[in-house]
């Protein structure tokens, strides 16, 4: 491989020049990736990871007609959209064919971010209004009005939430405030957002928007209930609101039966406007807002241009178009739905195995494996998921973990990510959950005689007592701990394991 620097020298040029809260995967351990192919990607010395995390490459790391469609593009022209070119109105076309009809018109960015928050402009200007419901734990952007309504970045203690922005319950039915034992948590939930509503109304202030992934992602891979967002717009709208639907994650064909995660609501829930991005030029940086023609005029109307240097530039509506015509001629969707069928129902066969797996949900190639130290309390097992993500590396795996818990083992790999892929990844896991459980066993029988009547409550704190190396520092901004970045604190861990 050519490398400029050393991995050594990378690290220390690194630290030197790059800001020290743009934190690496694996920091205690990090990978040096230096090229990758499909669902693979190669370090430095040439070993093979298998990428059960990256959504961005969508049909597959350096898919060839990608760059070739990139490379022919720019071998012509590449400039901004206020000079008239085929490539951007022939994608809004494209795109226009997957969604349903009232959603008709496109403005084209370059990052999910700007997406997001070109969507709270588009949402305030319909009506004047300001306020913005957000879902605890969500995650939409790193822009400041992004940051804003995203309660996943707040720092504990030190950021006061803003007056325009509420915050509703998770529609989590596994450890949110709701289970699955309600009789109609979606309901229920839904409840939750027609009370903040409302309590805004009393206060004098007006619902601008509900903003929700299709499908929490950094919220640990949450699947609302069914009926939960065509409730939510039913209150929303009476507000004189729109609701925005973030496919930023999720979309492009992720869930396997639709295109669109929103679709998975059922025909009679459409958003008043969808952002979408990450997926969207498999790693070119490209996104977009779609909206209706209602909530379009009403933006044009307020007198300000809206223009976007780069975004549906025709290098990246090329890139644009050639991942749409991937998705169909590779049958990526389906094998999304085929292979994320397979792959849950390999993990649920380990659940049966295993204790620390705790709740296994999912659509597609969108699943997360909930850990757990305790199944009746729902104990979050941080700890333990970050052992596992780090020995999963050592297996050549890539995963990540996520959740407001860091206990959620989180999988949305590229498209073409294959049975044998899933199976290969479920053996890995499944040799890791037995070698923490054996020796959690072994620690247990080493300090509990046979004949103690508390037998059993001493295995659970166990726990605690053979992970408490690698708990993360209470001081620390829990918003900088995202997929898998962590401290060194877990070299300690892998001591006290010995798996």
């Amino acid at each position: 491989m050519c490398e400029l620097y050393s991995k050594q020298d990378t690290l220390a040029l690194r630290g030197k020049y790059i800001g020290p809260s743009c934190e690496v995967f694996f920091a205690a351990d990090p990978i040096k990736i230096v090229r990758a192919q499909r669902q693979y990607m190669f370090d430095e010395k040439g070993v093979q990871y298998l990428d059960c995390i990256n959504n961005v490459a969508h049909v597959g790391h350096c898919h060839p007609e990608v760059f070739t469609a990139a490379l022919k593009q720019m071998e012509l022209l590449n400039t901004n959209s206020r000079f008239l070119h085929d490539n951007i109105v022939e994608y809004a076309k494209r795109l226009s064919a997957t969604l349903p009809k009232k959603l008709s018109v496109f403005y084209f960015t370059n990052s999910g971010s700007e997406a997001n928050d070109l969507a709270l402009r588009l949402a305030r200007q319909f009506r004047d209004h300001q306020d913005v419901i957000t879902l605890d734990h969500a995650y939409h952007g790193h822009l400041s009005s992004l940051i804003e309504i995203s309660p996943y970045k707040f720092r504990k203690g030190k950021d006061v939430k803003k007056e325009f922005v509420h915050v509703a319950p998770t529609p989590d039915i596994y450890r949110g405030k709701y289970t699955e034992d309600h009789s109609d948590p979606a309901s229920a939930y839904a409840d939750e957002v027609r009370k903040i509503i409302e309590e805004a109304h009393n206060n004098g202030r007006k619902i601008a928007a509900f903003i929700a992934e299709s499908m929490q992602s950094c919220g640990g891979q949450i699947i609302p209930p069914a009926g939960y967002f065509q409730k939510v717009a039913e209150y929303v709208h009476r507000a004189g609101g729109v609701f925005i639907a973030d496919e930023v994650q999720v979309g492009f064909g992720r869930v396997g039966k639709h295109f669109w995660s929103f679709q998975m609501h059922g025909e009679d829930f459409v958003p008043d406007i969808v952002t979408m991005g990450k997926p969207m030029g498999n790693g070119h940086p490209m996104a977009c807002v779609v909206t209706t023609k209602e909530i379009a005029e009403a933006f044009n109307n307020a007198g300000v241009e809206y223009f976007n240097t780069y975004g549906g530039n025709p290098v990246s509506c090329a890139v644009g178009l050639a991942v749409l015509d991937i998705i169909e001629k590779e049958n990526l969707q389906g094998n999304a739905m085929k292979v994320g069928n397979y792959l849950i129902e390999l993990l649920n066969k380990l659940k049966t195995k295993h204790t620390l797996i705790g709740n296994i949900r999912g659509i597609g190639l969108f699943i997360g494996i909930d850990l757990v130290k305790d199944h009746e309390e729902r104990t979050p097992a941080t700890a333990e998921a970050q052992h596992v993500i780090y020995k999963m590396k050592e297996k050549r795996v890539l995963l990540s973990v996520d959740g407001p818990h860091r206990n959620v083992l989180k999988i949305k790999p590229p498209m073409c990510f294959t049975e044998e892929n899933a199976k290969f990844m479920v053996d890995q896991l499944d040799g890791i959950l037995t070698a923490i459980e054996e020796a959690m066993q072994a620690k247990t029988q080493s300090v509990i005689p046979e004949n103690t009547p508390c037998r059993t409550k001493m295995h659970k704190d166990a726990h605690v007592e053979l992970l408490s190396d690698s708990i993360n520092d209470p001081t620390e901004n829990p918003s900088r701990k995202r997929n898998g970045m962590c401290t060194n604190k877990h070299s300690l861990l892998s001591k006290r394991l010995k798996t």
